[in-house]
């Protein structure tokens, strides 16, 4: 579960658990970046600090690894302290243990963690709330619950087994199928809409949109090797990647159903799109000529602008600058690997928006 450092990233870490349009486009722009570590975090290649996702606040919430690869969670405030998550019973194995994945605007964190009492290590879910407290929890009898994404009134969704899932803020489980394979829901947005991807009998994956009364809408973003959606915003607007002989390229679904897709010029091995925030700018990353990731972010009018965290970079293809959330300011949050391969939270400040810390 560790991040990414090649182009289908986004691809496995979902499945483990699962004609371009031309763009206006700016080179990288000036911006402020804030580095930081988790207190604990190993220093060495595949390991360090992994922001997952940031909310209004700036509140951020990921993982990181330590010197022997466990998995621990943290929570880093709008001020810079972080707080380490470990949910009681979290396998230390290497690889295991807690893995937050979302944080909503007041602070309640939805992710999983493997849980080391059964004779075979498997994942399980919790939500922690802003007071600390944590709750754990199975979508089904079945082992295997992974949640992925958690909203303002605390619903969250994810994958169980090879379904999918909406967990009420009282405890309430549906669990839903849209392929005949496999069922992920990634992202889920105020109204309760879902977003996703399934897979049919030839394991090609597809994307779906599901409301919140349970109507169910599949698409693809052209005829391609896989559509992968990542992202919902409250205007239901989605984001995410697809696949064909050339890469991976990005898109942008309109609540109507219009699809726009986009490339960074120069891409050379894809463009990844990751997370839309409510004015409709994404963040992501693509591959320059040398291999290295580079962060983008689209603006509601399609431009793009590139950027980069000074220093980031590595030995293995795909590293570099790796965003993971965008907020509704433009604040945007992921990691960065350094020299040697090991892994730093990053928080960029938009262009019009700097501002230093308190």
């Amino acid at each position: 579960m560790k991040p990414g450092r090649r182009v289908l990233l986004v691809v496995f870490n979902l499945f483990a658990t699962l004609g371009i349009t031309s763009q206006a486009f700016a080179q990288q722009t000036e911006s402020q970046f804030i580095t930081f570590d988790a207190p604990g975090a190993g220093i060495g290649s595949g390991q360090g600090t992994v922001p997952r996702s940031i909310n209004p606040t700036r509140e951020i919430t990921g993982e990181y690894y330590d010197s022997s690869s466990a998995t621990h969670g943290f929570v880093r405030s709008a001020e810079g302290t972080i707080t380490t998550i470990d949910v009681p019973g979290a396998s230390k194995g290497n690889g295991q243990g807690t893995y937050p994945r979302s944080i909503n605007p007041e602070g309640d964190i939805a992710g999983f963690y493997y849980d080391a009492s059964h004779v075979v290590v498997s994942t399980r879910g919790f939500v922690r709330a802003a007071d600390g407290t944590i709750t754990t929890f199975d979508a089904g009898p079945n082992l295997g619950t992974i949640p992925l994404s958690i909203n303002p009134s605390g619903e969250t969704t994810g994958a169980y087994s090879s379904h999918g899932f909406v967990r009420a803020a009282d405890g309430t489980v549906i669990t839903f199928d849209v392929g005949s394979i496999v069922t992920v829901p990634t992202s889920i947005n105020p109204d309760g809409s879902v977003t996703g991807m399934y897979a049919d009998s030839s394991f090609i994956s597809h994307g779906f949109l599901r409301d919140r009364g349970g109507t169910v809408t599949k698409f693809d973003v052209v005829p391609s090797l896989g559509t992968f959606p990542q992202s919902i915003n409250p205007d239901g607007e989605i984001t995410g990647l697809y696949m064909d002989t050339r890469g991976t390229h990005g898109f942008l679904r309109a609540r109507d159903g219009d699809i726009t897709t986009f490339d960074v010029p120069g891409a050379t091995m894809g463009t990844i799109a990751i997370s839309i925030n409510p004015r409709g700018e994404i963040t992501g990353n693509y591959f320059d000529a040398s291999s290295v990731a580079r962060g983008l972010v689209r603006a509601k009018d399609g431009d793009i602008t590139t950027f980069a965290v000074p220093g980031a970079g590595g030995p293995l293809f795909g590293d570099g600058t790796i965003p993971q959330s965008i907020n509704p300011s433009g604040e945007i949050t992921g990691l960065y690997t350094d020299a040697i391969g090991a892994y730093h939270g990053f928080l960029r400040e938009p262009d019009n928006n700097a501002r230093s810390e308190d």
